[in-house]
């Protein structure tokens, strides 16, 4: 490797599933642990967004009565992005910033595409992404960094071809050997990693789909699951350090700082 070359560093930040009411007091963490690192690339996984009002949506009722909803949906998720980032800015730390759409942006979509009679002329909800510099990816777009494919899940079957637009692979190690290459995944909760010789050299499969405080009714009894971000050192070639940096470390290194609570009213 060249010695001048910039090392480079990614920090994966995996799925917040942002609404109204939900603790945000690691979106904090996150923000003092990207500037004591200083990580070449973010990358956000996506359902950043949450978007509850759009998750049972039917095009045979009324959306008029979750437009209140909606806006609540939409801008509590967008104040976060424009705190984080900006305070990024502000330090004069300027990241490139990559953001993946998840299925839960990709209910906005759907909703417009399915009464667009409703949704006429409702403003971008995601504009605030490119307002801020951000490289936007749409659902399922792949972007290969250094060596690494990102996308929120990949949906491609045994022969790496995509058979359905639900559902990522089973495991990491399935997603590495189904692309063909290092591949990282948000979308399912808890933390999945794979480590794959192969005669070129490693291929590195993960999937970490939860970054946030709050726990999800529809999962009951099972929350209890990994939690945090992933921050990838010396990537090159799909190759890397992989280094854990889990809720309990960000509470302990920031929470003093920021403690639990904070939340959107």
């Amino acid at each position: 490797m060249d010695k001048g070359a910039l090392m480079q560093r990614h920090l994966f930040v995996p799925d917040t599933q942002i609404r109204k009411g939900v603790d945000i007091a690691h979106l904090d963490w996150l923000t003092y642990f990207a500037l004591d690192k200083g990580p070449t690339k973010v990358i956000f996984a996506g359902d950043w967004w949450d978007l509850p009002s759009l998750s049972t949506f039917n095009p045979r009722g009324s959306l008029s009565t979750e437009g209140a909803r909606l806006r609540h949906d939409i801008e509590a998720p967008r104040r976060c992005i424009e705190r984080v980032v900006g305070r990024w800015y502000e330090a004069g730390w300027l990241p490139e910033i990559h953001f993946c759409m998840g299925n839960h942006e990709n209910r906005f979509r759907r909703a417009v595409e399915a009464a667009p009679h409703l949704l006429d002329g409702y403003p971008d909800p995601f504009q605030c992404l490119r307002d801020l510099d951000i490289k936007v990816h749409p659902f399922l777009e792949i972007v290969k960094l250094d060596g690494v494919a990102y996308s929120h899940f990949f949906p491609h079957n045994a022969q790496g071809k995509v058979m359905q637009n639900k559902n990522g692979a089973p495991s990491a190690r399935a997603q590495c050997q189904r692309l063909l290459s290092s591949t990282t995944a948000g979308h399912q909760q808890g933390l999945d990693v794979a480590v794959i010789p192969t005669p070129s050299g490693l291929t590195r499969g993960l999937i970490a789909g939860s970054f946030y405080l709050h726990d999800e009714e529809y999962i009951g009894p099972l929350n209890h699951y990994w939690r945090g971000m992933i921050m990838k050192n010396n990537v090159r070639g799909g190759d890397y350090t992989l280094c854990e940096v889990d809720m309990p470390y960000l509470e302990r290194k920031y929470g003093r700082l920021s403690p639990r609570g904070r939340r959107f009213a």
